[in-house]
């Protein structure tokens, strides 16, 4: 599902994100950095999809 999510987070950004952190701030972020441009979005689907990964990997160490 990881795999999944991050390609989507790609090539779909607002999806990617809305399937990581579901509705909220990060969401409204993405639409709007999207809306800008298709580069921007991706950075910062892929950004907060790492983010998102780094604490989920700290709670288990």
């Amino acid at each position: 599902m990881k795999f999944v999510r991050l390609l989507l987070s790609i090539f779909l950004p607002p999806v990617g994100v809305f399937l990581t952190y579901g509705f909220g701030p990060t969401l409204l972020i993405n639409i709007l950095l999207t809306l800008l441009g298709w580069v921007p979005g991706s950075i910062h689907a892929v950004w907060a999809f790492a983010k998102h990964e780094e604490k989920l990997g700290q709670g288990t160490v």
